[in-house]
């Protein structure tokens, strides 16, 4: 067997179809988000602005974060030293997560090392817990949400996205008396558009469903204080497991679910995904948990954050590019092209010093390739300027379309 042949031929494909991955090795500085340094093929540093990442409000870089961190790390060290169960569950740990339980209303909540991570372990747990399970699934879930079904080894529904008809459809279909869970999301981040919570949340009254929603791209950003789209439209108590993470918007790393102390200690005490695994260091829970304290005052942060993410559309749209957008603070532009989009990335990355990474299949379907942009409240109207300048010119290059796209 020629292995090292087959890995040839895999790897040839994918810079055949234009979607091979590239890792763009950047240096965040201190006290300078949105900027970083990019060391360049050649060696060479060049200064940047990054445009993609998912630090939404530049909370990685507050003083608030990095004062609990260092406290922790002079305190404990480096490490956990262990999994929960094992010598890794810390004063940081515990305290991190009632931050979590109470930002969310709910009874308890579990820490994960990612949210990818709860999603899996979470999602594969509950078929062990509910006998009989059936999941009922948004087509456009998360990779982390479809791999933990999968994983859950029980019958799986996909309904077509955000559509209500096909999950009545469903839901109708199944045994009454058979236990169920509708995952979905909050906000979808490939698209930005919003999941129907309030309307699923019915459907799951009506058919005798728990509910579990996946807040990721919503955490710290949506809500009087920052827990999330379900907070916004006050729906938090109809949903049973919310899950989320502390790497986006939180601005350090972890995910976690928040749900009635039952479920979590279920989880807790099932989900090999948790057990078996290293808890993460007391510095990085002390870090995300000053992070969601703060945010839970920090109006301003927030409505600074929508306001960029409005202003970079509205000039976007004014080129006549096609953005795709729903009202969140996800800014899609579609390209349509994977070749022009790794393009247009990379041109703009060494000709202008603006970071965003190119989005292809199979991350989004063939034919949608975009540029995915994630303003935050540091990105500066002259930084906003320039991106808009670049785009306009490197559109004209490519001689891409100029029509909007409908939301």
């Amino acid at each position: 067997m020629d292995y090292t042949g087959h890995l040839d031929t895999a790897l040839q494909r994918l810079h055949d179809e234009g979607r091979y991955r590239t890792f763009i090795d950047i240096a965040r500085t201190k006290d300078a988000f949105p900027r970083a340094v990019w060391t360049r093929p050649d060696g060479q540093k060049q200064d940047i602005t990054v445009w993609c990442g998912n630090d939404y409000l530049g909370m990685g870089q507050h003083p608030v974060v990095l004062a609990a961190m260092h406290e922790a790390l002079d305190a404990t060290g480096a490490g956990s030293g262990g999994t929960r169960n094992i010598s890794g569950t810390t004063v940081y740990h515990n305290a991190l997560e009632e931050e979590l339980a109470d930002l969310h209303g709910k009874e308890a909540a579990l820490l994960f090392t990612s949210a990818y991570i709860a999603n899996d372990a979470t999602l594969s747990t509950l078929p062990i817990l509910f006998p009989g399970l059936h999941i009922i699934s948004d087509a456009l879930n998360h990779a982390s949400m479809i791999q933990g079904i999968r994983h859950g080894n029980c019958p799986k529904h996909i309904f077509r996205h955000n559509d209500l008809t096909h999950l009545r459809e469903i839901l109708e279909s199944l045994p009454a008396d058979a236990p169920k869970v509708i995952a979905f999301e909050s906000v979808y981040s490939m698209d930005g558009d919003f999941g129907p919570i309030e309307a699923i949340c019915d459907l799951a009254d009506a058919f005798g469903a728990l509910t579990y929603i996946d807040e990721v791209h919503a955490v710290g950003m949506y809500g009087p204080r920052g827990a999330g789209v379900c907070e916004k439209l006050g729906l938090m108590d109809r949903i049973d497991i919310i899950n989320g993470t502390l790497g986006k918007a939180f601005g350090v790393m972890g995910g976690y679910i928040a749900a009635s102390a039952k479920m979590v200690d279920a989880v807790r005490s099932y989900a090999p995904g948790f057990i078996f695994t290293t808890s993460i260091p007391p510095a990085v829970a002390a870090g995300a948990a000053a992070s969601v304290r703060h945010l839970k005052t920090d109006t301003a942060r927030r409505e600074a954050h929508q306001m960029g993410a409005k202003i970079l559309k509205m000039r976007l749209k004014g080129l006549g590019l096609p953005i795709i957008d729903h009202g969140s603070h996800i800014v899609p532009v579609h390209v349509g092209d994977p070749v022009k989009c790794k393009m247009i990335s990379d041109r703009l990355l060494s000709e202008h010093g603006i970071y965003v990474q190119p989005i292809n299949f199979p991350t989004v379907p063939r034919g949608t390739e975009r540029l995915r942009f994630t303003p935050s409240p540091v990105h500066t109207p002259e930084m906003i300027s320039k991106l808009v300048h670049a785009m306009d010119d490197l559109w004209s290059h490519c001689a891409l379309s100029r029509r909007e796209l409908s939301a």
